[in-house]
């Protein structure tokens, strides 16, 4: 009974400290909040539309307007230039005017009826990764169909029926489908990982800062003499306000886009709020643990920022961690991000057992025990060290 009274004296001296200081109303509301709505409503078309691309038209045949019409159409691609040579068209890539370019060759219309396979050039700016892949596959797509519909011409004046031409031109069909999105959205994709992820970051620091402001402003000893000097006690009163705080942001973000915006939840709600209670309690153990390691206030936010923003890199939700290096996709276990990306995918998104996420489970229930190893080392410091700006 004592120690719970300790425990709720001391969470509500942390809740007139969050109140009294701003950038915490900030830290832990205002900027998660506006972070959630920035990326979610970046990308709320889902995938990208009317993405600039050039045409260099050499042939200035009524084939190869033809296929320049065709890619036109395409929802992702959108024809904005017609230029006059290859280096006008390399120049506005290079200025960020068009993503992609077609070169289409003089005589292309005439190699083609004659089989002689001539060649047409496509050209594409991959360091933006969803346009470049975007306009790679319009561009590659375009360029089978324009011999496609040569192949068709020339069957068909030879006498083959429809359906034959179907068959030899596209001997197999290929049935795709996109599991769990099958609008290819890929709002569903990043934003599930990159918001959560700069929450995590906004934790990590607030969870140092918070401890590291009690020795800065010489509020140490206070603190801990209202927990009998039990560094537990003290700890587990001043995290239990901003835990609450953190999670409530959490809960709603995935409120607003698991069922405001809907996107896909196949593990329903049980996953989605231990999703979120493990995350926030992972942060905040890695926090509590890089002070105690570093009882510094500039070093274990240092230490922080550092980890949390290399865990975005390597969480596995931009690129795969298989095809990294050996090592990074070692060390990628040690970010909790990673963790809470597989959680996520796993049993959130695509709804398989906890059973089949349990080394992930287990990573975060570790990270948030993690200040067992360095507590003490943070009672020390509380009761001796003298903060040096």
């Amino acid at each position: 009974m004592k120690i719970l009274k300790q425990i709720y004296r001391i969470s509500l001296r942390e809740c007139g400290i969050l109140m009294k200081t701003p950038i915490y109303g900030f830290c832990m509301v205002v900027f998660p909040l506006l972070v959630f709505f920035f990326f979610t409503s970046l990308m709320n078309e889902g995938v990208p539309e009317d993405i600039p691309i050039g045409v260099v038209d050499m042939d200035n045949s009524s084939t190869s307007r033809s296929l320049i019409r065709k890619l036109d159409a395409f929802q992702t691609s959108k024809v904005v230039a017609h230029y006059n040579n290859f280096n006008d068209a390399r120049q506005a890539i290079q200025q960020g005017k068009i993503y992609a370019f077609l070169y289409i060759p003089k005589g292309t219309a005439e190699g083609m009826l004659s089989s002689k396979q001539p060649k047409v050039s496509f050209y594409y700016n991959a360091v933006t990764m969803v346009a470049g892949s975007m306009t790679f596959r319009d561009l590659k797509t375009i360029t089978t169909l324009g011999s496609a519909a040569v192949g068709q011409a020339k069957m068909s004046a030879i006498g083959k029926t429809e359906k034959e031409i179907r068959t030899f031109l596209q001997p197999i069909v290929v049935d795709l489908h996109m599991i769990n999105n099958p609008w290819s959205n890929y709002n569903v994709y990043l934003s599930t990982t990159i918001a959560p992820g700069v929450l995590m970051i906004l934790i990590f620091l607030i969870t140092a800062y918070s401890i590291g402001t009690e020795l800065k402003f010489n509020r140490s000893k206070e603190w801990l003499a209202m927990a009998d000097n039990n560094i537990y006690v003290a700890m587990l009163g001043k995290m239990l306000p901003q835990t609450l705080i953190f999670l409530t942001i959490f809960y709603l973000f995935e409120f607003y886009i698991f069922h405001t915006l809907g996107f896909p939840h196949q593990g329903g709600t049980i996953s989605i709020l231990l999703l979120g209670l493990l995350s926030v309690l992972a942060c905040q153990g890695f926090g509590i643990f890089a002070f105690g390691l570093m009882p510094s206030l500039r070093m274990s936010m240092s230490i922080c920022s550092l980890w949390a923003v290399l865990g975005i890199s390597a969480s596995g939700a931009t690129y795969p961690i298989f095809a990294m290096n050996p090592m990074i996709t070692a060390l990628a276990q040690l970010f909790p991000l990673r963790h809470y990306y597989m959680f996520y995918q796993i049993c959130v998104f695509n709804g398989y057992p906890f059973a089949d996420a349990y080394p992930n489970i287990m990573a975060l229930c570790f990270f948030a025990i993690m200040p067992i190893f360095t507590l003490w080392n943070t009672r020390k410091a509380m009761l001796e060290y003298i903060y040096i700006p």
